[in-house]
Order: structure tokens, then sequence, then C-alpha cells
């Protein structure tokens, strides 16, 4: 074959196959629902996260559970039951592929007039099988006056969790499958009356970084072989309020929840944090998952679970798409 009859042949199957990802994509995008629908009252949906298939995973905050939604599904259903394998009230929910684990924060919230299902005391961090939603792993937090909020897995495959209600970021023992405090800093104490850290993800680096809620705050952590370094606090380019779930962009780039309405990018260099409103006026968003170029966010509408007295919760509960402009 000549080398004009080569090259010839080498941009039709170029053309082809980028024609073949370019359709793929479009369908992916066309694919997509408006919203995601989450059935009942009380759902009050708290996080989510998704795997490489395009299933998403929700936790609910009030009523447990979680649900799962296949791709191009507009309707969640019930996956894991409330109650469950000792859950109560679920927080952060972390899909982990390479153990086929979903990684689930279930926190006793009685004591702020949230019972949840079952009667399990403490904060604790479950593992679920992946594929079939049974229970495998229960690490119940150490000490007292304890809050687990979110979950990020290290390129090692190690687990950490924040601590809402204590300045600390555990790590799950993968010997024990016991958690112990890998982390501990002044910069992390919680307000008095409120939650502090929150939102929690590595950058490409391989550095961690974490926000606070109540006091809206950005952290940088150091991380050399597996241990924490110094810790820095970033200053961000706008002001923040009521900072949530971070999940990674590429680079030192994430993205971050505002409860008070937002979804934004937020870009670190050094010491400085670069903040994008992508999308306002969002119903009380809690968290946030990219799927494809488009995050869906859940709407938690958490302000009504503390105002009982004033407006209703607007029914039913849901995920929203937003498309994420290159930067």
């Amino acid at each position: 074959m000549s080398k004009v009859a080569t090259h010839r042949r080498s941009n039709l199957w170029r053309t082809s196959v980028f024609g073949a990802l370019a359709a793929l994509s479009i369908a992916t995008a066309k694919a997509e629902p408006a919203q995601i629908i989450l059935p009942g009252n009380n759902i009050f949906p708290e996080s989510v996260t998704s795997t490489a298939d395009g299933t998403l995973y929700v936790g609910s905050f009030a009523a447990g559970g979680v649900f799962r939604v296949p791709q191009g599904a507009s309707h969640a259903d019930v996956w894991i039951k409330p109650g469950a394998f000792g859950t109560r009230s679920l927080l952060g929910v972390h899909a982990d592929e390479k153990s086929q684990t979903l990684w689930v924060c279930s926190n006793d919230l009685s004591a702020i007039g949230l019972p949840g299902p079952s009667k399990v005391p403490g904060a604790w961090l479950k593992g679920f099988d992946l594929k079939t939603g049974v229970g495998k792993i229960s690490a119940r937090f150490p000490g007292k006056k304890n809050f687990c909020n979110d979950i990020v897995v290290g390129n090692d495959g190690s687990i950490y969790v924040t601590n809402s209600w204590q300045p600390q970021i555990l790590k799950l023992n993968s010997a024990t499958q016991k958690l112990e405090v890998w982390d501990s800093d002044p910069l992390f104490n919680p307000p008095a009356k409120g939650v502090g850290l929150d939102g929690i993800a590595f950058s490409a680096d391989g550095d961690l970084y974490v926000d606070t809620f109540n006091e809206a705050k950005l952290f940088h952590i150091e991380v050399k072989n597996g241990k924490p370094g110094v810790v820095s606090q970033a200053s961000p380019s706008q002001p923040l309020g009521l900072a949530d779930a971070l999940r990674p962009l590429g680079g030192d780039a994430f993205l971050m929840i505002e409860d008070v309405g937002k979804l934004d990018r937020v870009t670190f260099d050094g010491n400085e944090a670069t903040i994008e409103t992508l999308k306002d006026g969002l119903n009380g968003p809690t968290s946030v998952t990219l799927r494809g170029n488009t995050a869906w966010v859940s709407e938690g509408q958490l302000q009504h679970l503390s105002d009982k007295d004033g407006p209703k919760p607007i029914l039913p509960f849901r995920l929203v798409p937003v498309t994420i402009p290159k930067p």
C-alpha cells in the first residue's frame, strides 16, 4: 500500500473514531434529564456521588438510606434501605470503584432533633458493597461528640473522613478497620455553635484540601509520604457562605457548594483561591458530583429542618444538572 493510501486510511480512521466519539458525547448530553426526582417527603438529600458508568448515589440526611440513579434515569430508587447495617442519618457518600465500596457517613443526630432510623449511637464510617449494597465495613469514630461529614479516597486506596464537631481528619486503618486521627489542627476548630470541617478532596499532586461549613474557610494540607504536613489557610477571591462539598476537577481546581445557593469552581494557587460561581439560585444545595461535563447538585433544603415553623421544603426533592464550562 502506498504512503498516500496509508495516510488517507489513517485520516479516515481518525475521522470515523472522532466522529463516533462526538456522536457519543452528543448522545450522552441529550440523555441527561432536566432533573432527577427523589421520592418521599422527608428525604432532605445531603450528599451525592457517581461511578464511571454514570450511576448516581444519594444519601438521605433525615430519613436515612441511599438512592441509586442509573445513567439517563429521571427518578431515583431506594437502593440501601433506611437503617440498614446500623445506619442513621447519612451525610457523605463516596463511590470507591477500586475497592468496589460505597462509603457513607452515618450519624446519630437525635441531639439536634433528627432521630433518623435505627438506634445506633455515635458517628460511623460505613462501607457497602458497590454491586450488592450489602454492608461489609463498620468503623466508629473514637471519643465523644463526633460528626462524620465527608469522605475522600487517596491514590493508595486510603480512606479519609472529616469530623465536623472536632478539628480532626481521620483515616481508616486498613489492617484494623478502625478510624484513627490522621491530622488535627487548631485552624480546624469548629465554632461554638455550628459545624466545622466539611468537604475534603485531593488535588492532582496529592495534597489535600478541606473547607469548613459555618465559617466558610478553605485550607491546604501538604501531604508527604502519606503524612500530613503544613496546614495553610487560603484566601478566597470573593466572600463565601456555608462552604460544603469539594470535588476534584483536575489539577488544583475543584467544584464546591455554597449552601447559600451556589455552585462554584475553585482554583487554588498557593494560598490564593479563585472563586468562579457557575450557578446561583440553587435551593439549599448540599453536594455535587461530576458526570461527563455535567455537575449534578443535590438540593437538600436543610434550612427547613432547623426552622420547622417556617416555610416547608419545595417537593419533590431533586438533583439538578449544571453544565460545567471549560476554564
